[in-house]
């Protein structure tokens, strides 16, 4: 039986969830959705860990709908995971007033867009996202546990509304996710290949090969990752336009390898990487690569490689690669091909990430010399 009331949502409570919501949150989930449902232990966990703004809606403390948003540490992506509203209260104004409430948190955290996925087959689910101002970003191909695929939203929030400089709806670099723990140089790089219409007809193996082409062996235990001059070479093989902008002149990153054998292989494999790249004419800068230079790379259609330490992110000192799609007065917008291992993390969530100017700065660079290395890549001639 429908559920009709007059002064909705005006009579609507919105409280934080409690683990007293926990089964009509579930009764809800299994009302609303047939696949990639959110388990009870889950529900549980959002809660009692305090992770991202879980919201319910209540009518005479009846939970009639809910929204769960979660953020990304050092970056200004709000992330809509999960919003369902009992189908016998829908078309009364509840999803609205939640997502709107969503919406308020997130641009309370200075987070500049929300982002969400929705299936493609959902055409309720997407109208009531358009009309709220949402536009799409991309489909993701078999995105759910029963191989449907996703759309995925994007919509600029308030605080930000009136800077036409920011990214409203962005033409979009394709996203690829590293296929391991090594290769976000390679698999950096394939995004930009993509972007260029230099499509892969086999992106895992190449990822391989453009690794063993670009290795440069300074990681400090395990597989080795792949250096600037490398990544150079393997674009410019690859029919891309290089150009490289490294901190120091000659071998880089080599300061936290104790062994002296190993650094005298790294050293080879370098200067092999850049004496070839002279004999190729890919220019090597050495000196600083600045926001105006990025910012003028970007307006002329170029897409940036950058070296960056997780520590800002992650608190893990480690060397990663990460692709710059776009840039404005606030923001750098990356790539970050790195793949998460939390389960309520998805692409959507590394795909034109924004990060602040400040944050960039600190996480520009590697190791405790600051040493800064960018590729910058061009479409072919």
């Amino acid at each position: 039986m429908q559920h009709q009331t007059q002064h909705q949502p005006a009579s609507i409570q919105l409280v934080p969830a409690t683990r007293s919501h926990l089964e009509a949150l579930l009764q809800i989930e299994q009302r609303s959705f047939v696949t990639n449902l959110i388990s009870r232990r889950s529900f549980q966990r959002f809660i009692e860990q305090g992770i991202g703004d879980f919201t319910v809606a209540l009518y005479e403390q009846q939970v009639v709908g809910y929204a769960l948003v979660l953020y990304r540490r050092a970056t200004e992506l709000a992330r809509l995971y999960s919003h369902a509203v009992h189908p016998d209260y829908r078309g009364q104004g509840i999803g609205n007033l939640l997502l709107q409430h969503a919406e308020a948190n997130a641009n309370a955290r200075h987070c500049l867009m929300m982002r969400l996925e929705v299936k493609t087959d959902n055409h309720a689910g997407i109208q009531f996202y358009h009309q709220a101002g949402y536009v799409d970003l991309e489909i993701r191909p078999e995105y759910y546990d029963d191989e449907s695929d996703a759309l995925v939203l994007q919509k600029l929030l308030p605080r930000y509304m009136a800077n036409e400089n920011a990214l409203a709806a962005p033409k979009m670099v394709p996203y690829l996710t590293q296929t391991t723990d090594f290769t976000c140089g390679p698999a950096s790089l394939l995004m930009a290949m993509a972007h260029f219409d230099i499509p892969s007809t086999d992106p895992q193996h190449e990822e391989l090969e453009i690794w063993r082409e670009a290795t440069t062996i300074f990681m400090t235990s395990g597989h080795g990752g792949c250096g600037p001059h490398g990544l150079a070479r393997a674009a410019h093989k690859r029919g891309l336009g290089a150009e490289v902008y490294v901190s120091e002149a000659g071998p880089l990153l080599m300061d936290s390898v104790r062994s002296a054998e190993k650094k005298a292989i790294m050293e080879r494999i370098q200067h092999a990487d850049i004496a070839a790249l002279e004999r190729a004419k890919v220019p090597i800068h050495v000196g600083d690569y600045s926001l105006a230079q990025l910012h003028h790379d970007l307006q002329h259609g170029k897409l940036v490689l950058a070296l960056i330490s997780t520590y800002v992110f992650d608190e893990s000192k480690a060397p990663h690669w990460v692709l710059i799609c776009a840039a404005d007065e606030h923001y750098i917008y990356i790539n970050d091909p790195d793949q998460d291992t939390l389960p309520w993390q998805s692409p959507a969530g590394r795909q034109y990430l924004p990060i602040p100017l400040a944050t960039f700065r600190r996480a520009f660079g590697y190791g405790k010399r600051k040493q800064r290395a960018v590729v910058v890549l061009s479409p072919p001639k």
